[in-house]
This record gives structure tokens, C-alpha cells and sequence, in this order.
């Protein structure tokens, strides 16, 4: 991986500086909702405000209320464009509304975000683009995959982010012109940790509070593999599952658990604000995260970074960022034959000294995976890809 060559100086943004106008970043997301993606480029703007430069969110549509009252944030269209003339015109104004807040630089999120954000913004002037790949392979189809792979290699990317080294190894096949953009930035994360004890913590969300609660944080699609989840509770008719979050597959899981005869102890919380996961954590017992794709795994690092002990499917992301120099922040297993994640729980319920080890570990990841750390990465890759000391 490498970072893009220094740029020459960006005379317009110089010039802007010696105004005393702040730097204007856009940072694009394609649908807006809380979920991860959405929950980094938020927190990055939150960082680097206080640096000098003056930040905007844009999203291509609405698909939930989390960010309708967010200060400095625009929707393109209301509702996801559904077909060609709709989304020619949802491209045309998105020209307009980047063009109208003439940023200095634009961040992209999300292949979408990419695909459309980075030709849209050159479109209106843009000079400086930093896209971010934080979106698994596997929710990319061969056409997306193949644009931005033309993408890269036409230079509409100055600097291409991964947030973890297999992430980045999904590039290597990639032409030089494209591999050469990227460089890798750890994702920081907010500590999620709760002062609530797990008692009112559970009541807060309507929970029994005498029963061993399992639990995850996702949007629900089928990629995150919920419905392993939802079959660990057929191997103790006393555990219960929380899942907090929205999304499409919502329906399939409930129809997953009432076909298990799990639907009583199988609860939902909908979408859920930032500030509210934490609490959420603080009732589980332990944290299941049997997703089967990502480029880092945000909500398990949460999860355990509160202490909680973690139990993933087992893939190479996973255990790159699930681990500390304290040793592993999880245990593991194989979605595939959700089985295996039986004796994981079991082991985490009555091993108290491995769940301990577990805990100690995940509260090191604060450190490992550093809010300030990331910040300080963009502010450089901005000065680089601009030329200018912010």
C-alpha cells in the first residue's frame, strides 16, 4: 500500500487560506441512516472541525430520520432512484448541489458513493477526491467493481482509504494506477461504553432481566448472518437474543425465529441512535457478530471495547482487527454451520477467567484502533492531496 505522491499546491485553496476561509469538506454518503459507514464519516467531521475546516454531510437520499435535524447536511432526492430517468436526474442535481458548495475537497463512503460521488464532483469542479472503500467485496457487483476499477485508473480518485490490511489485499489484483492510490487508515471508533448497570440497562430497553441475554448491533441484511444468531437460542431454551438495528431483512429474521419457535425470547429494538448502542451493549451478556463480509467489523470492536466478551464467524478481517497486544478480543466460529457457535457461548458462560481475558484485551482496542489516530490520517491526507498545511 502506498500513499499518492505529494501534489503540487492547490493555488485556489492557498489563496483561500490567506482569505482565513476554511477549507470546505464534503463528505458523501449514499443513504441516510445510523449505521457504520455513516457513523465514520460522522465522527470524522466531528474531529475535524475543531482542526479549521468546515464540514458538510451529503447524502444521496433518505432512508431513515437519524440525520434529518444533522446541522450542514443535504439530501440529494428523497428516495432511492429506482430506475434510468430517475437516476440521471438524481445524478444531474447531485452535479448542482456539490457545485453549489463549492468544497475543496470531497470524501466518498460506500461503493455507490464512490461509483456516482467521485464523477459527480469532478463534474463540479472538484479538484481533490479521497475515496474510502468500506464496503465488503461481496455487496459489490462485477459492473461496480469494473467502474471503479476505471474509476482509479482515470485518476478520478486522488487517494484511495482501506481500513484494514485484508481489505486492502482484495485491491492487489487491481492495475498500478489504482494500487498506488491506496493507503491504509485504521478505522477509530467512540467508546461505547455505558454507566448504566445491566439491570436498568435492560429495563431502559424492555428486557428480561433474569435471563442470559445475547445479542448484536447491525443493519439487518442478510450478509450480517443474523439468523445464525437467532439460532443460537435453540441450543438453551433460556436465552433470549436483543438485535439492535433496522434494515431489509428484518422480516426474513422474524420469520427465521418463528419458525425455530424462538419468537418470545428473539427481540428487536429498530434503529437506534449513536448514543443509545452503548446502552444497549451494557445489557448484553455476550456479543455475537456472525457477519460473513467487512472491511473492519466496527460494531464487534465496540462490543468489546466495553468489555463485553465477543463471539465472531471466523474470517481473516476478523482476526486481523480482533486482537490486541493482550492477545484475542473473541472467540470464533464458522456461520456457515452455525453449530459451531455453541460451544463458544457455553465456554464464555461458565469460563470466567477466559471471559475476563476476553474483556481485558477488547478495553485495549481503544488504543489499538485510536479516534485521534484516524483524524490525524485524514488531516495529512487532506494537506497532501491539497498541498497546503491546514
Amino acid at each position: 500500500m502506498n500513499d499518492l505522491a505529494q501534489t503540487a499546491p492547490d493555488t485556489s485553496i492557498a489563496d483561500a487560506v490567506q482569505a482565513q476561509r476554511p477549507v470546505r469538506l464534503l463528505f458523501i454518503q449514499t443513504q441516510a441512516e445510523n449505521a457504520g459507514a455513516q457513523e465514520i464519516s460522522r465522527l470524522l467531521g466531528e474531529g475535524m472541525a475543531p482542526r479549521g475546516y468546515d464540514i458538510h454531510h451529503l447524502f444521496f437520499y433518505r432512508k431513515t430520520d437519524a440525520f434529518d435535524d444533522a446541522p450542514d447536511t443535504s439530501f440529494t432526492v428523497r428516495k432511492r432512484p429506482r430506475n434510468p430517468i430517475s437516476l440521471l436526474l438524481f445524478f444531474i442535481r447531485l452535479i448542482f448541489q456539490i457545485r453549489a458548495l463549492k468544497p475543496d475537497v470531497v470524501l466518498t463512503f460506500q461503493h455507490y458513493g464512490n461509483l456516482f460521488g467521485a464523477p459527480a464532483a469532478r463534474l463540479a469542479g472538484v479538484r481533490h477526491v479521497i475515496a474510502n472503500q468500506v464496503s465488503a467485496q461481496a455487496t459489490m457487483n462485477d459492473t461496480i467493481r469494473r467502474i471503479d476499477k476505471i474509476w482509479g485508473k482515470l485518476g478520478l480518485y486522488d487517494i484511495v482509504t482501506v481500513n484494514s490490511v485484508d481489505t486492502a489485499g482484495e485491491y492487489a489484483g487491481f492495475p498500478p494506477a489504482y494500487t498506488r492510490r491506496i493507503t491504509h487508515v485504521p478505522h477509530g471508533f467512540k467508546d461505547k461504553s455505558s454507566k448504566l448497570a445491566k439491570a436498568d440497562a435492560r429495563a431502559r430497553f424492555g428486557l428480561p432481566d433474569d435471563v442470559i441475554l445475547l445479542g448484536s448491533v447491525a443493519r439487518l441484511n442478510k450478509l450480517k448472518r443474523l439468523d445464525v444468531a437467532i439460532t443460537a437460542l435453540t441450543f438453551n431454551e433460556c436465552w433470549h437474543l436483543v438485535l439492535g438495528g433496522q434494515g431489509p431483512d428484518e422480516m426474513r429474521l422474524r420469520s427465521v425465529a418463528r419458525a425455530l419457535g424462538v419468537e418470545e425470547r428473539t427481540h428487536f429494538t429498530g434503529e437506534m441512535e449513536s448514543g443509545q448502542v452503548g446502552d444497549l451493549l451494557a445489557a448484553m451478556d455476550i456479543f455475537l457478530f456472525p457477519t460473513e463480509a467487512e472491511t473492519f467489523g466496527l460494531a464487534a470492536v465496540e462490543a468489546a471495547q466495553t468489555g463485553l466478551p465477543v463471539v465472531c464467524n471466523d474470517i481473516p478481517v476478523l482476526r486481523e482487527v480482533m486482537k490486541t497486544e493482550l492477545g484475542p478480543c473473541a472467540l470464533f466460529a464458522d456461520s456457515h454451520d452455525p453449530e459451531s457457535y455453541a460451544e463458544p457461548i457455553r465456554k464464555l458462560l461458565r469460563d470466567k477467567t477466559l471471559s475476563e481475558q476476553l474483556t481485558e484485551s477488547g478495553r485495549a482496542l481503544k488504543k489499538t484502533y485510536s479516534m485521534s489516530a484516524m483524524i490525524d490520517r485524514y488531516h495529512q491526507l487532506v494537506e497532501k492531496v491539497t498541498g497546503i498545511a491546514v
